[in-house]
């Protein structure tokens, strides 16, 4: 989603263009593996038995996948393999390789993956998604997801995909048995600009397979770059009648709709808008408000949007001043824009003003009839305001129109003791990186003795969010409980390093 104004509209746009394509089309899938860069002068040693770290983990994904890009394949392939069988048990970190794993075509390790997880109610939808959205219908050999991965790299990280798609449809033993080779071709000819050629062999794939969602996704990117863009809307459609029940997978398709209708759409200004929007799904917040910037027009009607979008992106950055300006702006164009509505509630119940908040989310719920998160956050309000029956009965009654709304679950199993454990699970099941609910599973097996549970749902719990206090008070209640107390007091005072106010430890340590 990228940039800007007239003179330097012309250089801008093509500069957004540009990136656009690169940004989406290139495709790096995401490292699930910690946020923090590999050292420049890291050698690749044999892979030992890694741990839910940071960087032990993180730097074995990160060679391996540098070596797929630079195209050294059955190499990253058999890295990919020994770092899957060889790290600590934990289905956190086994989720995250399958769905990256099937991302570049590694289904065979995708499965590996899925076969360690230990508990599979929070496995099941995952699993069930990554197969629905990915998996081809015939089951390839090694030799097969390995050649392929190399084409895959060449075509996406070595500007070879004329070369490698020349290579691959001479294969017509491989293409005429396999939908994902197929599927591949048409990947290699759209990024040589063949949108005849790649929409011959992607109808291949589909015609092969035709409950693959990826497939339909760049059928749609193929027909959004051809003569007649708005054909695409019909396969994004498709797509979202499906069932998707992870969090991760309903924020791909909805990334795809926005790309689709940034190269459809043909006014600049409304280009820029779904650019910025397809950049905030994409969680590249800094070029999204960059685009959006672009976006505005000397056109009321339109700007309304534009602000609301730059509100919810600079209120997620927590640039709150900012996020209150534009969400105003928005608000004054359109008193029922249910985005600004939103970004307006999350600042009066940020600052503590929750009649005033919960106004602003009953004006958006009563705008927005699509979505779970306005009665999500009018629930929420309803608890600050001390009405916890009045709240109950909202995730309750929320779980019956949306039963992906993950939040419901959560604060459900908060206060409903009989369906704790499988609602938190639920929660996770929906969306693997919701930190609160590993935090509290942990905490129901510390209260139920399970300290083994407890370690595993608190390491996943820290290594999404290694300052949360909660994990050292859990860690400490946990060393405690075993009469290690010198080792339980460390735990102690190191959730209270980061919150200071967190009474429970104070009163582990008589403060």
């Amino acid at each position: 989603m990228q940039k800007l104004l007239y003179t330097i509209a012309i250089l801008a746009f093509t500069a957004a263009c540009a990136c656009a394509e690169g940004a989406y089309d290139a495709i790096r899938p995401a490292d699930p593996f910690a946020p923090q860069p590999l050292p420049v002068n890291t050698i690749a040693l044999p892979i030992k038995k890694a741990t839910l770290t940071r960087n032990s983990v993180h730097n074995q994904y990160v060679i391996a996948f540098d070596r797929f890009m630079q195209s050294n394949v059955k190499s990253a392939y058999a890295d990919f393999k020994i770092l899957i069988e060889t790290m600590d048990n934990n289905d956190y970190a086994y989720m995250q390789m399958a769905e990256k794993m099937a991302d570049i075509g590694f289904f065979n390790l995708s499965d590996l993956a899925v076969s360690k997880v230990d508990d599979k109610t929070l496995s099941d939808f995952l699993a069930g998604d990554i197969k629905i959205y990915y998996f081809p219908s015939t089951k390839l050999k090694t030799d097969d997801e390995i050649y392929l991965g190399e084409v895959f790299s060449n075509i996406i990280y070595n500007d070879q995909s004329r070369e490698a798609t020349a290579e691959l449809v001479k294969n017509t033993s491989l293409l005429s048995q396999s939908d994902y080779a197929n599927y591949m071709a048409a990947l290699g000819y759209l990024k040589s600009n063949d949108i005849t050629n790649a929409g011959v062999y992607i109808d291949k794939a589909i015609a092969m397979n035709p409950q693959n969602l990826n497939y339909k996704k760049l059928k749609a990117e193929i027909l959004s770059q051809g003569k007649k863009p708005k054909n695409a809307f019909k396969m994004v459609e498709y797509i979202k009648a499906q069932k998707l029940y992870s969090a991760d997978f309903t924020r791909k398709v909805n990334s795809l709709e926005q790309y689709v209708l940034y190269k459809s759409e043909k006014n600049y200004a409304e280009k820029m808008y779904h650019l910025g929007f397809y950049y905030y799904y994409e969680n590249e917040l800094a070029k999204s408000i960059r685009t959006l910037q672009g976006a505005l027009t000397t056109k009321k009607k339109h700007n309304k949007d534009v602000y609301a979008l730059m509100s919810r992106v600079y209120y997620d950055m927590q640039d709150f001043e900012k996020a209150q300006d534009t969400a105003l702006k928005a608000h004054k164009a359109d008193g029922n824009n249910p985005v600004a509505l939103l970004v307006l509630g999350d600042l009066s119940f940020r600052g503590g003003d929750y009649k005033t908040a919960l106004k602003y989310y009953r004006d958006a719920e009563a705008n927005d009839k699509t979505s779970s998160i306005c009665p999500i956050k009018v629930a929420q309000t309803y608890e600050q305001l001390g009405k916890e029956k009045k709240a109950l009965e909202i995730y309750e009654k929320i779980l019956k129109t949306y039963t992906d709304c993950y939040l419901a679950y959560y604060k459900i199993a908060l206060k409903d003791k009989s369906k704790e454990i499988a609602y938190l699970k639920k929660a996770i099941a929906i969306n693997a990186s919701f930190k609160d609910a590993w935090i509290d599973l942990g905490r129901v097996s510390v209260e139920r003795g399970n300290y083994s549970d407890a370690k595993n749902y608190l390491a996943v719990a820290n290594y999404i969010d290694e300052n949360d206090f909660r994990y050292y008070y859990y860690q400490g209640l946990i060393a405690k409980n075993q009469g290690m107390k010198q080792i339980a007091d460390g735990y102690f005072k190191k959730a209270l390093r980061l919150n200071p106010n967190y009474q429970p430890a104070k009163e582990e340590l008589s403060i």
